[in-house]
């Protein structure tokens, strides 16, 4: 975790021996202990970071931040999920999406890719130039996978669900294989669509995906 030092200088002015002006110069350096800042972990995704359909208070990254502070980190989860955003989406507004200051990201991109049938190499390449830019910053990422439905076939589900851990065997990032892990398919942990999780599945869900990110905040230099 980064450390910020300060430094405060103490300049001391002595004058004045048996009536003779003496001059004497010290300077005291002294280092305040320092304070760690708090880690500003950027959630960068669709709706299912976003929050579609819960509170703000619901949503993935307010709850997220809320596991990681009750186990002790000092982290500010940025809430950075766009409903309905595909791979091209998240690529065009990554610039001002991502703050520059970010020191952590979480990826979770691709879902609305598949549920329009778009091509996974576009997925692939879209997801690279992220990571690559990212790589640029020397920021360290979890990448959060998705899996591909099944009304597309065989060949595009296989295609689409070895993107992510190819990307992070290639890119030497942290993966969690699957987002909803736990919750897919649950009635009892998902809105009535099926698709987007409810309070309670988001609660599954950072409960399973808590050491993952942790692992990930350890990355983060000091």
């Amino acid at each position: 975790m980064r450390q910020r030092p300060m430094v405060k200088r103490s300049l001391g002015l002595f004058m004045l021996t048996k009536g003779l002006p003496v001059l004497a110069l010290a300077i005291a350096l002294t280092v305040v202990p320092a304070h760690a800042a708090t880690v500003k972990l950027v959630a960068f995704g669709d709706s299912l970071f976003a929050g579609y359909g819960l509170a703000q208070k619901d949503s993935f990254p307010a709850r997220l931040e809320a596991a990681l502070r009750a186990n002790g980190h000092d982290v500010a989860v940025i809430n950075a999920g766009v409903s309905g955003d595909t791979t091209a989406g998240g690529l065009a507004r990554f610039d001002w999406a991502v703050p520059k200051d970010a020191d952590a990201v979480m990826l979770e991109l691709g879902a609305n890719d598949a549920l329009r049938g778009i091509n996974p190499k576009v997925t692939r390449n879209n997801l690279r130039a992220i990571l690559d830019r990212l790589a640029n910053r020397r920021v360290p990422v979890l990448i959060v996978g998705m899996r591909s439905p099944a009304n597309w076939g065989k060949d595009y589900t296989k295609a689409f669900d070895a993107i992510f851990g190819d990307l992070a065997k290639a890119t030497g990032q942290d993966l969690y294989p699957f987002f909803l892990d736990g919750v897919a398919l649950d009635k009892n942990l998902n809105q009535p669509d099926g698709l987007h999780p409810n309070a309670a599945g988001v609660e599954v869900i950072v409960k399973r995906i808590l050491p993952s990110v942790e692992a990930l905040l350890a990355r983060v230099k000091s």
